[in-house]
């Protein structure tokens, strides 16, 4: 337990290391895991549903009463959705997302898998991402490494890696700018 109180904090840390545990003592983290990623999905695919769940303008049995159509539309029941109703009825439903993100953390550290997000100007072949995962795992420790890839033209070249809390930011345009920045001060 002291490992998960330093991988989260605040409100929402409290709720997701209950949610683990609770998970864990019922051996569902892996299903309450895929049910509240489906949901968080779900959140930032619909500005109208994160708009009713983080708005407090809308009554808890308001809340209660769509998220219960949402969970059964989308199949999720047993301890998430248990989970979501009842911070919704104690009026924490707006710390959801961040409730997830925690669990997320708690669930990974428990299957010893580290997150990484690697953008890029273009699409990363299949042979790019997996020499980018051998080198991550080297470079975690030896934790296995899930990689979510993203492309942004604007950097023009190179990589942005995140790691966990560290970031390298290896992209031409950080590159292009930090020269201009040295012209600047030497005229």
């Amino acid at each position: 337990m002291a490992q998960e109180d330093t991988l989260v904090s605040g409100v929402a840390g409290r709720y997701a290391s209950a949610l683990f545990s609770l998970a864990q003592d019922d051996r569902q983290t892996e299903a309450v895991a895929q049910s509240l990623f489906k949901l968080d999905a779900l959140i930032s695919e619909s500005p109208d549903l994160d708009r009713l769940v983080r708005s407090p303008v809308f009554s808890a049995n308001d809340q209660l009463k769509a998220l219960d159509a949402i969970l059964a539309r989308e199949d999720i029941g047993g301890v998430a959705a248990n989970f979501v109703r009842l911070i919704t009825v104690k009026r924490r439903l707006f710390y959801l997302r961040q409730m997830i993100a925690a669990y997320r953390k708690l669930y990974d550290a428990s299957r010893g898998v580290t997150r990484a997000e690697v953008t890029s100007a273009t699409v990363l072949t299949d042979d790019h991402v997996a020499a980018l995962k051998d080198q991550l795992r080297a470079t975690s420790g030896g934790r296995d490494v899930e990689l979510e890839t993203k492309t942004d033209p604007s950097i023009i070249g190179g990589l942005i890696v995140r790691l966990g809390s560290r970031m390298v930011d290896g992209s031409l345009r950080t590159k292009l700018n930090a020269i201009r920045i040295a012209m600047k001060e030497v005229g």
